[in-house]
């Protein structure tokens, strides 16, 4: 399939900027597999969208602020003297480091810009020299490996302290302090995540409660959100693309409540593409959920037989993304295409902090 396929025209004022007040006052449309239709709705009315005994999959990982702002720390090529800068070294050019993966307590995958700049071996400073990142080569896609070094404290209690919340590109605006809570589920747990799961932001207590009471159930579910999920599809013919890999934990407890759902034959409706990489990824050949911890490259587009997914709950995704791709393989293609189509005729908010679709 061509990539251009996966297409569409969206008016920029359409692109939301910043959450709503109220997470759950958001439109939902609902898509219908069976008749090819959809209907639009509240947010708030999800309860009576679903059945009882349907199984919410939610992803539970946590946002942290992982983009570091700062300068290149420069050092001269003169022997160090009483009065020679490079005793200190000196500090130029700003940069950016976005943290994408840890490796280990003090060794992290990132991106940083402008990257032609930064050599292996220079050292970014972030604060008043509180925490310091030096690289130590560099990787496919850009990525850099650089050794994190905090002056006191933690380096997580650094990060947390010098970091901005991640917002994607296609917010006009720097982050702001309300970011760090609206940028975030209210039922995330496990940090490690560098982009919300955004399909989970339109949740709140009142609805969870809601959705208790209807007899809808729910689980969690861990995918840490990273490269693969917002990496652009940049080859012609999409069978071609490759996904960066992401971490992801299914615990014994969710593993048996996904299958028994799936034995008794209701419904398993993931919350986002993230849970529904997740399931896929870790179902076997009998169509089962395997628990555990592993990492997926797993890539979903039109043609990709669904094991466990039988529902998805997700924002408007990007043209040409693998996220649009992933819906498409669910509900087709042209259906799908028709439905951002009424959506952006309708004036929808779209992406992040945007609607939702509810594909069932």
């Amino acid at each position: 399939m061509l990539l251009e396929e996966f297409d569409y025209t969206l008016p920029v004022e359409l692109i939301a900027q910043r959450p709503l007040a109220e997470r759950d006052a958001s439109r939902i449309m609902v898509l219908d597999r069976a008749v090819k239709g959809w209907r639009d709705r509240s947010f708030a009315e999800i309860p009576q969208l679903l059945q009882p005994g349907d199984l919410l999959v939610f992803n539970n990982t946590r946002v942290f602020p992982a983009r570091l702002l700062g300068r290149r720390r420069g050092i001269t090529s003169q022997p160090v003297g009483k009065n020679n800068p490079a005793q200190r070294g000196y500090l130029t050019g700003e940069t950016e480091l976005l943290l994408t993966r840890q490796e280990s307590e003090d060794i992290w995958q990132g991106l940083v810009h402008p990257g032609r700049k930064v050599r292996t071996g220079e050292v970014l400073v972030f604060g008043e020299n509180e925490l310091e990142a030096e690289i130590l080569d560099r990787g496919d896609l850009g990525l850099r490996r650089a050794r994190l070094r905090a002056r006191s404290g933690t380096i997580e209690e650094a990060i947390d302290r010098l970091g901005h919340v991640p917002l994607p590109p296609y917010v006009q605006r720097g982050d702001e302090a309300a970011d760090r809570s609206a940028y975030q589920t209210v039922y995330a747990k496990v940090r490690g995540a560098v982009a919300a799961p955004t399909a989970g932001l339109h949740f709140t207590q009142r609805v969870l409660g809601a959705l208790a009471a209807r007899g809808v159930e729910t689980c969690e579910i861990t995918l840490h959100v990273g490269l693969g999920t917002f990496q652009p599809v940049r080859v012609k013919e999409i069978e071609n693309h490759h996904m960066e890999s992401e971490r992801y934990e299914i615990s014994d407890a969710a593993a048996a409540a996904i299958n028994c759902a799936l034995g008794q034959g209701r419904r398993v409706i993931a919350v986002g593409t993230t849970s529904a990489r997740t399931l896929e990824s870790a179902a076997n050949q009998e169509g089962h959920v395997a628990p555990g911890r592993g990492e997926t490259r797993l890539f979903i587009f039109p043609g990709f037989a669904f094991r466990i997914v039988g529902g998805l709950l997700t924002n408007f995704h990007l043209p040409k993304s693998s996220l649009l791709m992933l819906v498409s393989a669910l509900a087709g293609k042209d259906f799908v295409i028709s439905a951002y189509q009424h959506a952006v005729e309708a004036r929808y908010r779209f992406y992040s902090y945007g609607d939702c679709m509810l594909i069932l």
